[in-house]
């Protein structure tokens, strides 16, 4: 059944697409609730406390849902342990095996991953339904370029955008079948022009909440970029419900640079929105030096604000004015800007110390008032 793409004004300022939600344990997804960012787990599963460890770090990390891999029974085993004492919510990742689904749902997990290219038995993924919807559990249907089923590959002649919205919707059907409706649905792919692509179509042709990445992205130097090309063009259309950046690197990277994205659109308050200029010929201090060693000292301050770095007097006072503190540089010396009003002019050697004691004075103000920090910003609608 199709549903045509209605969008509507959410705080954030986005318009966003109006999907139906679910609820991944304690988290809220879809129906306008706040992007979620998601992660998985690279340990054994069958090591509890290992994969308990990971996913406290995840948490700590900005981790919002957490994926843990079921290959084996031993894995499966675990489960229940790991379902109790996780601080955020557990999806089962399962594949080939339904009993595991099962077995996921009697131990407590938030959610199962189910592939439909790779559970042969209708009758049994209606099982898997059943089960879930007696325990309010969702189930998303995860699709992936380099899993579809036969027939629709020859049909379509590879894994294309098509292809994937086909295999996920078929799959979805088969849930449906038994009055099944609590599904979250992916279509990844590892190009994100394809994977765009993907989700725009099905966007077009479901309701149901929607799970973004980019599949096997790859190492952080190319796969944070396609990540943020693929997720970051789709949720500034208003599409998605949460997401995971899939990277070939630690799981706390994964989230590090989804809140990254998130941050970048708006969607999720950031600790330190680092305004800096590319710097060119124009600039008479080391803007590189300046912004990078602000950077890595703004974990001092303990409350989210935005920093201007400015290298040159063209662009200088107008990026420090809008910034809660700033600097506009020139001739080896730097304007101090707090709220938009120039409050000393000190040597290069002093720009970041002069900062950050604007910045903690800044904090403790807010604090103080209970007002927020931030200058407003422009999103696209």
């Amino acid at each position: 059944m199709a549903f045509p793409l209605e969008l509507t004004d959410l705080a954030a300022g986005l318009g966003r697409r109006r999907s139906r939600q679910v609820h991944v344990g304690k988290v809220a997804v879809g129906g306008g609730a706040p992007i979620s960012v998601q992660s998985m787990t690279i340990t054994k599963t069958a090591d509890v406390n290992g994969t308990l460890q990971q996913i406290a770090e995840l948490a700590t990390t900005g981790c919002d849902i957490v994926r843990v891999a079921v290959p084996d029974t031993d894995d499966a085993a675990a489960l229940p342990a790991i379902a109790a004492k996780s601080t955020i919510p557990v999806v089962a990742d399962i594949h080939f095996q339904w009993k595991y689904a099962m077995q996921a749902l009697e131990a407590g997990c938030a959610e199962v991953r189910i592939n439909p290219g790779n559970i042969k038995y209708h009758d049994r993924v209606k099982l898997i339904a059943r089960e879930a919807q007696a325990r309010g559990v969702p189930i998303r249907v995860g699709v992936n370029a380099g899993s579809l089923q036969k027939e629709i590959l020859a049909r379509h002649g590879g894994p294309t955008a098509p292809a994937l919205v086909e295999s996920a919707l078929f799959e979805v059907g088969i849930l449906e079948e038994v009055g099944f409706g609590d599904i979250k649905i992916s279509v990844k792919h590892q190009n994100p022009a394809v994977m765009i692509q993907a989700y725009r179509l099905l966007a077009a042709r479901c309701d149901y909440p929607l799970h973004l990445g980019v599949t096997e992205a790859g190492t952080p130097r190319d796969g944070i970029v396609k990540s943020a090309v693929g997720i970051g063009a789709l949720l500034a259309e208003g599409i998605g419900d949460t997401i995971r950046v899939s990277l070939t690197a630690p799981p706390i990277e994964e989230v590090k640079a989804g809140n990254a994205i998130l941050g970048a659109l708006g969607l999720r308050p950031k600790k330190l929105d680092l305004v800096a200029c590319p710097s060119c010929g124009r600039a008479e201090v080391d803007v590189f030096a300046l912004a990078n060693a602000v950077e890595r000292r703004m974990d001092e301050i303990d409350m989210p604000m935005r920093v201007a770095v400015m290298g040159c007097i063209v662009n200088g006072p107008g990026e420090a004015r809008e910034a809660d503190v700033g600097v506009a540089s020139g001739k080896g010396k730097g304007q101090i800007f707090r709220r938009g009003e120039v409050v000393r002019t000190v040597v290069e050697e002093e720009i970041v110390d002069a900062l950050l004691a604007e910045a903690r004075q800044l904090a403790d103000e807010l604090k103080a008032d209970g007002a927020a920090p931030g200058r407003p910003q422009v999103v696209p609608g």
